[in-house]
């Protein structure tokens, strides 16, 4: 009974952890066909160009190890956890790696002024949090501004990417700040994005004419005079001349 009352507690602990801690930058949870709880990598926001995908995997990447790297009891943790156990300077590393790793990577995808204020704020309370002694280190594992960071860096290049696969006239968003399709190289094809292609305009020497082609071609056709069948009693190739009265073809009598 006592091992059951073990694991009870533990799942309990676990659930009320989750209320106070950001979901994994790097995995998301699912329940597969039998009801069992799974989890996989995050997929990349539609809608992004290639450089902005590998900027979100790489900071994702590298806020997971930060900050749920490890497990025990419930409680996910990673090396800033153990960097910050050394008083001081375990503080100022954690610090250090969290700006370098993560916000200085994030930093590379063009992100506005106040997202950025809002990660280096985020870095600030967890390095402030990290001086208090052992409850600071425990605070730290909970707060995880890695992930938090990550998290901004995600729906902010979510945002990006449904913008830049609307038309132009319905996106809703200041371009200015948003900058959809930043990032891509000349050529390079975003998925999800519908482009207009020579066979749009009725171009390419194999391609169909569009409606408005056929319109023009309507309008020449009317423009022109019509041409007068010719007549039954002639032959295809002969000149349209004007009749010649039979009287003038009788010889005149003598």
């Amino acid at each position: 009974m006592s091992n059951l009352a073990i694991k009870a507690g533990r799942k309990l602990f676990e659930r009320n952890l989750e209320q106070y801690q950001p979901a994994d930058p790097l995995y998301e949870t699912y329940v597969d066909k039998k009801g069992r709880q799974r989890r996989r990598k995050r997929e990349s926001p539609p809608g992004l160009s290639s450089r902005d995908a590998k900027i979100l995997k790489s900071v994702q990447r590298r806020a997971h190890y930060l900050d749920k790297g490890f497990s025990l009891c419930g409680l996910r943790f990673g090396w800033t956890f153990i960097i910050g156990i050394i008083p001081g300077a375990g503080d100022i590393a954690d610090a250090t790696l969290n700006y370098v790793l993560v916000v200085r990577k994030a930093k590379q995808a063009e992100i506005p002024g106040w997202l950025l204020r809002q990660m280096l704020i985020n870095n600030a309370l967890s390095a402030g949090v990290g001086f208090i002694p052992i409850a600071g280190d425990i605070i730290l594992a909970m707060f995880k501004a890695n992930s938090r960071n990550a998290a901004l860096l995600e729906e902010f290049l979510r945002i990006r990417g449904e913008e830049f696969l609307k038309a132009e006239r319905e996106r809703v968003q200041d371009p200015q700040t948003v900058k959809p399709g930043a990032g891509r190289e000349p050529g390079e094809h975003v998925p999800g994005k519908q482009e207009r292609s020579a066979s749009t305009f009725g171009g390419g020497w194999f391609g169909r004419g569009s409606k408005g082609s056929k319109k023009d071609k309507g309008k020449v056709n009317a423009a022109e005079p019509s041409v007068p069948a010719p007549s039954p009693d002639r032959g295809r190739f002969v000149e349209d001349v004007p009749a010649i009265p039979m009287s003038d073809h009788h010889p005149k009598q003598v």
